[in-house]
């Protein structure tokens, strides 16, 4: 009897946590699973701030997969996703194809500038591994300029967005800033660090008590917020932005986009029903008219029905999602047992405001300071627990609490 053909496309934080979860329920003579990224590590997303801002090595956020999987009961491949061929069963990849029986897409996020003029060719994004390296370096690369030619604007960073990726990267740039001003001997007063938001409030939709205490402790780091302030253009030599009829140029050689990710546009391209690249599952998780195609992570489009909009695809969804796809997979490959519906257990959200401060709702209960820079430590923890156990998280955990 033919062993099916298992694929998850995509290293994420659903695709990794579908493939350990398989790779535990099922036994070699049971099933052929096979793993495809197109890096040979996986990567903390929610870290890259700190890559990006300097204040975490990258080496420390990501972990080869080799490392981590099964290699006797999981096939591992290194390439590239050109196109999925769902009436065909097949992937297409940079340097080789697979046919599958059933199909696990977690292919992650691309940035979303919103037809923002310039903002691709003079802006940077907190992407991915090399991103967050390019940022740093180029930050690096600025500051020590400044005593050769002595530009205010090689000392300015202007971060689009004040969401959760951009506030908890300019509270990594603010405790970052005293050793690069000490390093390049610079007078403090000269750095800038701009936060622009069109919306009316940072961290949108989080808790007002919460979001002003956040705001308040950048603003004594030295972090100047342009909230209600939309960015209408990125140039060579900074941005344009308007407030109402005011409207301003902020000069800056580093200019950082975060805020905004949209779905793969892969997933669109092969002929899934999708919305900016993420597809409306079904209640099991499934590609609507395709049982044998499930989705993670980014790819996937949830709505919370207390509101009717989309979950923000967050790694706390996506590792949810990855245990309830491993699950419905091994039911559907047996042909015995239930279908379990997904449902998304919100236990809170916590913002880090560098390694020692934070925000968050945790079970309900809102947590400050110290208490939620802890529960942020442990949540990042439990993930690598989940992954490779104890020894994963001795091995890249963060293991100072305070």
């Amino acid at each position: 009897m033919r062993k099916p053909k298992i694929v998850v496309l995509g290293a994420g934080y659903g695709g990794m946590i579908t493939t350990v979860r398989l790779q535990k329920m099922f036994s070699v003579s049971e099933a052929d699973i096979t793993l495809v990224n197109n890096n040979s590590y996986h990567y903390q997303t929610t870290w890259l701030h700190e890559n990006a801002a300097g204040t975490l090595h990258h080496d420390k956020t990501r972990l080869n997969i080799k490392d981590v999987i099964d290699t006797s009961k999981v096939q591992f491949i290194q390439d590239t996703v050109v196109d999925i061929k769902p009436a065909e069963k097949r992937v297409i990849l940079h340097n080789s194809e697979l046919e599958y029986d059933y199909l696990v897409v977690g292919l992650g996020f691309e940035s979303e500038t919103f037809g923002i003029k310039g903002l691709k060719e003079h802006a940077f994004s907190i992407a991915n591994i090399n991103g967050a390296r390019q940022i740093r370096d180029h930050i690096e690369y600025m500051f020590s300029l400044y005593p050769i030619e002595k530009r205010d604007e090689l000392l300015t960073v202007v971060v689009g967005g004040a969401g959760f990726t951009g506030i908890e990267f300019v509270a990594e740039l603010a405790n970052r800033v005293p050793e690069l001003v000490e390093e390049y001997d610079l007078p403090r007063e000269k750095v800038r660090i701009v936060c622009v938001e069109a919306a009316p409030t940072a961290l949108p939709g989080f808790d007002p008590e919460l979001v002003e205490y956040a705001v308040k402790h950048l603003e004594k780091k030295g972090v100047e917020f342009r909230i209600g302030t939309a960015i209408k253009e990125a140039t060579e030599d900074g941005i344009i932005v308007a407030k109402g009829d005011d409207v301003e140029e902020i000069k800056s050689e580093t200019v950082v986009w975060a805020a905004g990710v949209r779905g793969n546009s892969l997933v669109e391209q092969s002929g899934f029903e999708a919305m900016r690249g993420r597809i409306k599952v079904d209640e099991y998780m499934r590609a609507p008219g395709h049982d044998d195609v499930f989705i993670v992570g980014d790819s996937a489009l949830i709505i919370n029905p207390e509101n009717d909009r989309p979950y923000p695809p967050t790694a706390q969804i996506a590792i949810q999602e990855g245990y309830n796809v491993a699950h419905n997979i091994a039911v559907t490959v047996r042909g015995k047992g239930e279908l379990e519906k997904f449902s998304f257990d919100n236990k809170g959200t916590v913002c880090s405001l560098g390694h020692d401060d934070g925000i968050g709702v945790v079970f309900g209960k809102k947590v400050f300071g110290w208490k939620a820079s802890v529960m942020k430590k442990v949540i990042d923890n439990r993930y690598l627990f989940l992954l490779g156990g104890p020894l994963l998280v001795l091995k890249k955990g963060k293991l100072k609490f305070f």
